[in-house]
């Protein structure tokens, strides 16, 4: 399995609902990395596994989205406990929606995953991975 991990990073706000999150109830930043990559069997005709400029281009546009937004304001996460696992599926299935559109090149289409990884601190971070 041949893989590529392009990078880039998000400050958003946010909140949670439970107890289980303490302090964090109330409204914070957070600044993440984001780590994005792409996974195939084989190298493509032109030996990568993914246009690297692209895919970093394209990950680049999906956390712009979420970048200096508070979260508990926008639409798509009313009533969501954005946790850094959740938002790691978020970015990840808008990605594998680009990849089906054909936004990172026809040779993407040959991708069989992705994985996004979201940086907390030096000490702390959670994934999500899925097919294509």
């Amino acid at each position: 399995m041949f893989s590529v991990t392009v990078r880039d990073h998000i400050m958003i706000a946010h909140s949670f609902r439970g107890e289980v999150f303490g302090p964090a109830q109330r409204l914070h930043g957070a600044t993440f990395l984001v780590d994005a990559t792409f996974r195939r069997q084989d190298l493509d005709d032109d030996n990568i596994v993914v246009d690297i400029g692209l895919a970093a281009q394209e990950l680049g546009a999906t956390v712009s989205a979420l970048n200096f937004r508070n979260l508990d304001d926008e639409p798509d996460f009313k009533g969501i406990n954005t946790s850094t696992e959740f938002l790691a599926r978020v970015i990840a299935d808008r990605l594998a929606e680009r990849v089906h559109d054909g936004v990172l090149g026809e040779a993407a289409r040959g991708l069989t995953g992705i994985s996004v990884t979201l940086h907390e601190s030096h000490v702390a971070w959670a994934s999500y991975e899925r097919g294509l």
